[in-house]
């Protein structure tokens, strides 16, 4: 598949918001995930005495803490292949649970909450290699 293809079908993500595409073309797979940031958005607040309203712009990622991944390997949300995952969207977690495993020549790495919260985002698929510094989740807090 060819480099200009592949732009051409990540800018169709972007373009649709779609956080993971898979392609099959001419025995040759490609498949293409990213994490949508999240955005900005302003506050209105409206001081006491004045009635006049005070725009403050609040950013949505401080409400969340976002846990990356401290090494290169391959991600996956449960102790084997059959299990159930650590952990799904909407589950609440507290300081120290494990959310998932991070295989890293032939060694599992449990990857633990760092604070109690709820699992907002799952930014990464089952069976995806991660690079050091991907955001795997975001909890909300």
């Amino acid at each position: 598949m060819k480099e200009s293809d592949i732009r051409k079908y990540a800018g169709l993500m972007k373009e649709l918001g779609l956080t993971g595409l898979e392609i099959t073309e001419d025995n040759q797979m490609v498949r293409l995930e990213r994490c949508v940031p999240v955005a900005k958005e302003a506050e209105v607040l409206y001081s006491g005495a004045a009635s006049q309203p005070v725009i403050q712009s609040v950013r949505k990622e401080e409400a969340y803490i976002s846990i990356k991944s401290p090494i290169v390997g391959v991600f996956y949300t449960a102790p084997a292949e059959n299990a159930n995952p650590y952990v799904n969207m909407g589950d609440q977690v507290q300081k120290g649970q494990t959310l998932c495993i991070i295989e890293a020549m032939k060694l599992m790495n449990e990857i633990t909450a760092e604070e109690d919260g709820v699992i907002a985002e799952i930014c990464v698929t089952n069976g995806q290699v991660v690079e050091y510094g991907t955001e795997l989740f975001r909890i909300r807090r």
